[in-house]
């Protein structure tokens, strides 16, 4: 079995879609392998079940993730770790696939991970698209940690997945930190076994690129670069992910 989980706060403009959007990859990457890319099914008879950690949301999250065939845990934690964690508690499944609640996922990705746990990866991840216009420095960057993450085999935290069993070892999510955790996580599960970046990418929405202006960007980047784990330690300075959200004129726009 699968379990997908979906950490979320204040998300309800995207939930809905992005639940949809995993009732169908679960359901096609079951019966029809990796959508025509020659990968096999789930080989799972198609169990799976989506988790929605609705993180002290205060509009209609948790409503519609529900409506949309999410199973809704509450929590009040205001730290991404935590909530996926307390998600991972609640999972059923032998298999956890991590999923960021701005982030639609195709059944070639759902298939190609599944296929690599089965040939003995401990986790892994996936690369990424936008969902709509980034600045030109954006696009830049991404080519290039895109890159980097295939050398070096890290993955960003909007789509992550491994074996129960390597994310028990592991301990789960750092709880010291409020951001970088999925570099911290693809460390731990190196340690477990192999970490494989798949070839199809998920789309993930690009809104923190077009609401914040390349100087708090670029300036938030810097200081992590500089200080390391010293940075993270607390939300002071990580406002980028924690503060209020900006409007995001685009909001949606690549779902349709």
């Amino acid at each position: 079995m699968i379990s997908f989980i979906i950490p979320a706060h204040n998300e309800a403009g995207l939930i809905g879609l992005t639940v949809s959007a995993l009732h169908d990859a679960a359901r096609a990457a079951a019966t029809d392998g990796a959508a025509g890319t020659g990968e096999e099914g789930l080989g799972t008879g198609g169990g799976y079940e989506i988790i929605v950690v609705d993180d002290a949301s205060t509009d209609g999250t948790a409503g519609e993730a529900a409506t949309a065939g999410a199973r809704v845990v509450r929590v009040d934690k205001r730290q991404i770790s935590a909530v996926r964690n307390a998600g991972a508690r609640e999972a059923c499944g032998d298999v956890l696939i991590f999923v960021d609640a701005d982030t639609l996922v195709p059944a070639a990705a759902v298939a190609a991970a599944a296929a690599a746990l089965r040939s003995g990866a401990a986790g892994g991840g996936a690369g990424v698209d936008f969902d709509g216009w980034v600045p030109r420095y954006a696009r830049v960057m991404l080519a290039l940690m895109l890159w980097l993450f295939r050398v070096f085999k890290y993955t960003g935290g909007c789509f992550l997945f491994c074996t129960r069993a390597a994310y028990d070892a592991t301990e789960g999510w750092s709880e010291d930190v409020y951001a970088v955790e999925e570099i911290l996580m693809a460390r731990a599960l190196k340690r477990q076994g192999r970490f494989v970046i798949i070839k199809p990418r998920v789309v993930t929405s690009g809104r923190k690129l077009r609401t914040h202006s390349a100087r708090e960007i670029l300036w938030t980047m810097t200081r992590l670069s500089l200080r390391g784990l010293v940075a993270v330690r607390s939300r002071k300075g990580l406002e980028i992910w924690y503060e209020e959200r900006r409007e995001d004129v685009q909001a949606g726009a690549q779902r349709g």
